[in-house]
């Protein structure tokens, strides 16, 4: 009987072994772009430095491994050079969570055809049990779950993230502000990205140099949403670094962090010429839907909060983010990209927001994907 057991439980091993490493290694389809426009706002004239916004539409299979997630950002990259908008003093700005879904990199590629985002880290947890396991005791989260997905595959999320971006600033060299992606406690050691897998979870954003490098220090997020506080610590406004680049002093703000003042005390502080604004807005036709107010952080006293239900979501962003808060400083430049895309029911929406001394421009909207050039 019990070598009957012990049989049996070997053979349920096997089956799982080869089930787990199964449907991993096949070839993918090359990645679509799904590109509406590609637009200069303003005319660059005598201009000679500019922004160059990019709303990626991002699909779950893009992220199977780190080869198609490069290849899927090259051709966005390749588009913007083509049309003359990577020059001299170019800096790209990529959306928010643009790297996170990197989790999937590695895994069993019928995750991207799963119906729900449940379903999908259902089939991650399983085929990764014994790893994810070791890191579920190692979480102190209250989403401990999520905690342990993200804290298991972190090692190869942070490497096929820095590779893509370190080459993708050098094959087009060019600066990129290369969006964000969840990692715990990330620091840069001469140029090179060094995470710690016991560490807290940081939404986190980082500048890429034409030579491949990080620049200065990991962009941490201050202020995290609802949806995020259960798994990632926040940074203090502080600690917010401000870029000494060739087409100005550049402060990065992590989505939410654009919607409260002390960022942008930081960075007046600081003499921060540019905002830049990477973010992620879930849910279709988001921007359409009645305002909920802020989440994640008290609303800053200035808020008047009889907008609550009756303004868009779209005039809140334009009233209380970066339009509405970028004239309080001396920055002249601001702009944000939103991530697009169709990753499991989720859904994504938002437009760009552009502004130039003081101006909000007016980018023609992408329903899908799109590049837009702010020139200055």
């Amino acid at each position: 009987m019990r070598r009957i057991l012990i049989s049996s439980i070997l053979l349920i091993i096997f089956i799982w072994l080869i089930w787990s490493f199964s449907g991993r290694s096949y070839p993918l389809k090359e990645p679509e772009l799904y590109l509406d426009l590609v637009e200069e706002i303003n005319p660059s004239d005598t201009l000679n430095r500019n922004i160059v916004g990019i709303q990626p539409y991002m699909e779950a299979s893009d992220y199977l491994d780190q080869e198609t997630f490069y290849r899927k950002l090259e051709l966005y990259l390749h588009e913007s050079r083509k049309s003359g908008l990577i020059r001299p003093n170019t800096i790209v700005l990529l959306p928010e969570y643009l790297g996170t879904w990197l989790v999937l990199s590695g895994e069993k590629h019928n995750l991207a055809e799963k119906e729900t985002v449940e379903e999908a880290m259902t089939t991650l947890i399983l085929s990764n049990i014994v790893d994810f396991s070791i890191n579920l005791i190692r979480s102190n989260e209250e989403d401990k779950v999520t905690a342990a997905i993200f804290r298991m595959k972190s090692l190869e999320m942070a490497e096929d993230y820095f590779d893509t971006f370190s080459k993708l600033s050098k094959d087009f060299n060019c600066f990129i502000a290369a969006g964000s992606i969840v990692l715990p406690k990330p620091q840069v050691v001469e140029g090179e990205l060094i995470i710690d897998s016991s560490e807290p979870l940081y939404n986190s954003s980082f500048i890429f140099g034409p030579d491949g490098k990080i620049i200065g220090k990991p962009i941490l997020k201050a202020f995290p949403i609802d949806a995020e506080l259960p798994f990632v610590q926040s940074q203090t406004v502080e600690e917010l670094p401000v870029f000494e680049l060739p087409m100005g002093k550049a402060a990065l703000l992590i989505c939410a962090d654009s919607w409260y003042p002390e960022p942008y005390t930081k960075a007046e502080k600081e003499k921060a010429e540019i905002i830049l604004v990477p973010s992620y807005l879930t849910g279709e036709n988001t921007m359409e839907n009645p305002w909920q107010g802020y989440n994640g952080s008290e609303a800053p006293a200035e808020t008047d909060l009889s907008d609550i239900q009756k303004i868009t979501e779209w005039e809140a962003w334009n009233k209380y983010a970066l339009p509405g808060k970028i004239t309080k400083t001396s920055a002249e430049v601001g702009m944000n990209v939103f991530l697009r895309g169709k990753l499991w029911e989720m859904g994504a929406d938002g437009q760009p927001l552009a502004i130039l001394k003081g101006q909000a421009l007016k980018p023609t909207a992408a329903a899908r994907a799109g590049i837009w050039s702010l020139n200055y």
